[in-house]
């Protein structure tokens, strides 16, 4: 057996010994324990204090980005007895809050955690996307986008069947497609939610206007965009719309891409099928100037006895009592790690201190290749 087995098993001993002994303590004062709300993660997790609303949804502090699982875009390959291990590893720390996409893969990281999370599924929420041009049976990669509504209706159905559910807990627009309103999206994710398929409606790298108008058609519960002490962009519009509107705000690469960690330096060569290879900021000229700021997280890790990781997910949280970041990770050990951010604190001095050290060092190099960049912060056509 694997540490990382060993690991996860432990955690589901200790798991299974405090639900013993809560529902003893239930029985013994006349009192029903609801394990689905009452139970106590293991030490170290994140237990019920550890929750935050998007919307109307209730999810833990922080989520599970399970990009990896069905597109390991950070190199390498991965194996899906491991993924399974990890997701239900996930459960025990306590996460709630999975998200996926039929374009992970396709389809392959959805089917993962249909698998995984069967047992539980009433415990857990669900977050998918549509959007991409894929055909919805064989999962071929077609050119462009495709948001239209009998496509969305199409994707749905399949999304269904590889999560083996009966409903979405949060169904998010992928990428905004220019050649869709925004309307006729959320017209025909409404129309899921009236069926029950769906639970909330959420957009993906939108930009504000679209963000408005959808919100006024269907509300919306989240919006995702990347947000992090290496890429603050959202601050200037996006957060302050969101805030405005009570949309929650759901950071991927909470982490920079794994650059926060500290574990990347300007000779870090990563593998060939690694997609920060096409990522200006990862160039190693740019690595070399970005360096700064890992050098002022790990100051301040250092200062708290925590990890680099740690400190990155931390100010995450501390922005916004609405924000839910999703660090994805194919490791326990980077999981374990990442729930432990939640018991990391910073007064307003040191959060002060922090924000001003990181706003001095000037980030060299866009945040993603040209041609992916130009597909955020899109406006939706007009309806006619």
């Amino acid at each position: 057996m694997s540490s990382d087995e060993e690991r996860i098993h432990s955690k589901r001993r200790e798991f299974m010994r405090s639900a013993t002994s809560l529902c003893i303590a239930a029985a013994v004062t006349g009192t029903r324990a609801d394990a689905a709300t009452s139970v106590r993660t293991s030490k170290g997790g994140l237990t019920m204090t550890d929750r935050r609303k998007l919307g109307a949804l209730q999810v833990s502090s922080i989520g599970l980005g399970c990009m990896q699982m069905g597109s390991p875009v950070y190199g390498g390959q991965v194996d899906r007895k491991e993924m399974i291990a990890l997701a239900r590893g996930a459960v025990d720390l306590g996460i709630t809050f999975f998200d996926t996409a039929e374009a992970y893969g396709p389809f392959t990281s959805e089917d993962i955690l249909g698998e995984a999370l069967q047992g539980v599924r009433d415990k857990v929420v669900l977050a998918t996307k549509f959007g991409w041009n894929i055909d919805a049976e064989t999962g071929q990669r077609l050119p462009g986008l495709n948001s239209r509504p009998e496509h969305i209706k199409r994707a749905a159905e399949g999304m269904l069947r590889r999560l083996r559910t009966d409903r979405i807990d949060l169904l998010y627009q992928h990428r905004v497609d220019p050649q869709v309103p925004i309307e006729d999206v959320a017209g025909a994710v409404g129309e899921l939610m009236k069926a029950g398929k769906v639970g909330h409606f959420g957009l993906s790298e939108a930009g504000v206007q679209t963000i408005r108008r959808a919100h006024a058609t269907v509300p919306l519960a989240a919006v995702q965009s990347e947000y992090s002490l290496f890429w603050r962009g959202p601050e200037d519009e996006l957060l302050p719309a969101l805030e405005e509107l009570g949309i929650g705000f759901v950071p991927f690469s909470p982490l920079g891409a794994g650059f926060l960690t500290g574990s990347i330096d300007q000779n870090t060569k990563f593998e060939q099928n690694d997609f920060r290879n096409a990522v200006p900021r990862f160039s190693a000229e740019a690595r070399k100037a970005n360096l700064a700021l890992v050098d002022i997280v790990k100051k301040v890790a250092t200062s708290k006895g925590v990890s680099p990781a740690q400190i990155a997910l931390a100010w995450v949280l501390a922005q916004k009592p609405w924000i839910v970041p999703i660090p994805g990770t194919s490791k326990l050990r980077h999981l374990e790690s990442n729930v432990g951010a939640a018991r990391v604190t910073f007064s307003p001095d040191e959060l002060r201190e922090l924000n001003a050290a990181a706003a001095a060092v000037k980030i060299q190099g866009d945040r993603l290749p040209k041609g992916a960049l130009d597909m955020t912060g899109v406006e939706a056509p007009p309806k006619k």
